[in-house]
């Protein structure tokens, strides 16, 4: 990324421009020939020669078909409802593109580390994109909502909550504060998506420390 190109890298068969991590839905067939959708923040390189990384907490189902699979279908997509229920939720469609994104490619996923930390096995992966599979479904100007990124940032406090490596109270004043970023700066998407999000995370009664 340079000073000229404040979107972020544009890499060779990615849609988009990534910069920092980008969140992304990531869709990976299963056993049952459904697609699962999880979200996944892909980690840009710092150069054009190294690749876009990505790395998975516990032996999810998007691990789990990884493995089996070696890959996936990743796109993006500004429906906050959408990164909820890929989030907090097990969802699993017949297609593999959610009606909602805006961008998707083919990649291929390669293990390059693990380990354990606070009690939890994590993998990284190298996300490459599978060339002339990338499309662009629709072109909008951004705009920033502070609303969306909270939700974004609300679902990964969630799905904190009983990771022992997290303090739980802590991860609660985050998402007390992210509900009221919602209520103050987002629309009627994002105040459903932080509500979806509170109903299946169930975090507003769950014990303190």
């Amino acid at each position: 990324m340079t000073a000229e190109d404040p979107a972020g890298m544009h890499l060779k068969g990615w849609p988009v421009a990534l910069r920092g991590v980008t969140e992304s839905i990531v869709a990976t067939l299963g056993p049952n020939e459904l697609w699962n959708m999880a979200a996944l923040g892909l980690h840009a390189p710092e150069s054009r020669e190294d690749p876009v990384t990505a790395t998975t907490w516990g032996n999810t189902r998007t691990k789990r078909n990884f493995e089996r699979r070696g890959g996936g279908v990743v796109q993006f997509t500004a429906d906050p409802r959408a990164f909820v229920d890929a989030a907090a939720t097990i969802r699993e469609e017949p297609e593999s593109v959610l009606p909602s994104a805006a961008a998707s490619v083919e990649v291929t996923a390669a293990a390059i580390d693990q380990g354990v930390d606070g009690g939890t096995e994590w993998t990284t992966w190298t996300i490459e994109p599978i060339e002339e599979t990338a499309t662009v479904y629709e072109r909008v100007v951004p705009t920033i909502n502070r609303g969306f990124g909270a939700v974004i940032d609300a679902t990964v406090a969630a799905s904190r909550l009983d990771v022992d490596a997290f303090e739980t109270e802590a991860l609660l004043d985050r998402l007390r504060y992210f509900e009221t970023t919602v209520e103050k700066c987002g629309g009627p998407a994002e105040r459903a998506a932080f509500e979806r999000l509170s109903e299946v995370s169930e975090w507003r009664s769950h014990p303190e420390e």
